[in-house]
């Protein structure tokens, strides 16, 4: 069992793609963090792609001002740092960044590192990150033989990428998900590292997931709650993830 709470950070990129089918700045994203803020969520998460095909930059500079409103709430960008993910943190300080390998016309994250090939080019990213005094979270397959590679690159935390997971979620596979995202979990915190996780995780499959995989200090959640959110409310959405989580912790 998990003996720290879980966080839950609200991604909002879904909101801006919403936003940005009109010119007339609604649904609000700004709006949307602070609602889900309201209703106790311990983070907001974005992913200002090149193509700023949903968060914008006026996003992320307007989200930064709003999170010193909340200090004791965590800012999260994610992004390819060999894009454009360098210059907002370095212009807005947040409290973690998270490293995706997405190229710039990828529909969706869908994989972690390879860090035999990416290591050159990701050790002086993260060491530049951390002279911002940024954590840095790497998102990751659920391979227990790469953490350790990765606290070596000066990394804080993993993002364990999950839609494997999310795809077993009622079938055979299930089982056996699990038990894979444990042992990298718990690789990864031998190695020293914090441990994130995110991607299609859901109402139905995130207590399963925390009450099983061991340390989980964070899940980055957008998709899967934006959606619950068009039909329950972000307040009412946001209270029953954190329902989730209780329910893996109690």
């Amino acid at each position: 069992m998990n003996k720290q709470k879980t966080a839950l950070s609200v991604n909002v990129n879904k909101v801006a793609m919403v936003r940005n089918t009109r010119h007339l700045g609604i649904p609000s994203v700004m709006r949307a963090a602070t609602l889900c803020l309201e209703a106790g969520a311990d983070g907001i998460t974005v992913h200002p792609r090149p193509d700023e095909r949903h968060i914008r930059a006026d996003d992320v500079r307007e989200i930064a001002a709003l999170m010193k409103a909340w200090p004791d709430r965590e800012f999260n960008i994610e992004g390819n740092p060999t894009q454009n993910l360098m210059r907002f943190i370095e212009q807005y300080r947040p409290h973690q960044c998270t490293f995706v390998p997405d190229s710039e016309g990828q529909f969706t994250s869908d994989h972690g590192w390879n860090l035999e090939q990416d290591s050159a080019r990701l050790a002086p990213l993260i060491a530049r990150a951390h002279e911002f005094g940024v954590r840095v979270s790497l998102f990751m397959d659920a391979e227990p033989q790469a953490m350790a590679a990765a606290r070596a690159l000066g990394a804080d935390r993993v993002e364990l990428y999950t839609e494997p997971y999310a795809a077993a979620w009622g079938t055979a596979q299930q089982e056996a998900q699990l038990l894979r995202f444990a042992a990298a979990a718990q690789a990864a915190r031998d190695a020293g590292l914090g441990v994130n996780a995110g991607h299609d995780l859901n109402r139905d499959n995130l207590t399963a997931f925390i009450r099983r995989v061991p340390g989980v200090a964070e899940v980055s959640i957008g998709h899967a709650l934006i959606a619950d959110a068009l039909e329950l409310g972000y307040g009412a959405t946001v209270r029953d993830y954190l329902r989730c989580i209780d329910d893996a912790q109690s």
